[in-house]
């Protein structure tokens, strides 16, 4: 099976991952910039997200062969790939899988490092939808505020609310496999992977996802990364701080 992806722009193959929870369409605005900068921009919806397939099967080796497949089903080489958090992750993966195949590699807040579980709070917020009940986004919205404090992540969370008919809602993640998989997201990238290719790591000021110690580990697996900090932004960089990030993008590409 195919990803789903959105299409915009011609030139070089420009590819987006999103991250954990998140689809193509968190991109869309930076990527209508890079293809009016004269490039293919492909924003992919991944596995058991978006409108892309579900599947009970979830690595970051099965993802990063996603990534394969829809590069050879649309015929592209030489691209330029660019991954958010788990995103991140699966461009790391598919980078030291098929060098070949990458042109310049940019990795969004996130490192090659493991990271414990941390999404509980959002997981038990989403699995306490009950779609029988609930009628209207503002309803989802009430359940959501309960457990999630922070506006902007439930605006993040409510873009997966989808109708899926007249009368019921329902979620466009596979809810159960990704709760069930999610020591998986955290996985650290096999200790004696390397990238030699141009690689761009940028990580939010006020994150915490990204320390300088990790500084080492990313040079071990990717000996020609430049790592950069975008100000003013957390987790979410791209959408806190677009303009930075597009600089820093633009400049490295």
């Amino acid at each position: 099976m195919i990803l789903h992806s959105q299409i915009f722009g011609n030139g070089q193959a420009f590819i987006i991952l999103h991250g954990f929870l998140g689809m193509s369409d968190n991109w869309k605005t930076l990527g209508n910039r890079w293809a009016e900068d004269g490039y293919e921009v492909h924003l992919l919806d991944q596995r058991n997200h978006g409108r892309s397939f579900h599947s009970d099967v979830f690595s970051y080796e099965i993802m990063a062969e996603d990534v394969k497949n829809y590069c050879d089903e649309h015929e592209l080489k030489d691209i330029v790939l660019l991954g958010h958090s788990m995103g991140g992750k699966v461009a790391m993966q598919f980078a030291v899988t098929y060098p070949n195949m990458v042109s310049k590699l940019i990795i969004a807040d996130i490192g090659p490092k493991a990271y414990p579980p941390h999404h509980q709070d959002i997981l038990k917020a989403l699995s306490a939808m009950d779609f029988a009940k609930i009628k209207s986004r503002g309803e989802a919205q009430a359940i959501l505020s309960e457990y999630i404090k922070d506006k902007g992540t439930r605006l993040f969370l409510l873009k997966n609310l989808y109708r899926k008919n007249k009368s019921e809602y329902g979620l466009r993640i596979n809810l159960p496999i990704l709760s069930e998989k999610i020591e998986e997201v955290g996985r650290a990238l096999q200790e004696d992977a390397v990238f030699d290719g141009a690689t761009l790591f940028l990580g939010g000021e006020k994150s915490g996802y990204m320390e300088p110690m990790d500084e080492l580990l990313i040079k071990k697996h990717f000996p020609k990364a430049k790592i950069r900090t975008i100000s003013k932004a957390g987790h979410w960089l791209h959408a806190e701080n677009p303009e930075e990030f597009y600089d820093n993008v633009m400049n490295f590409l």
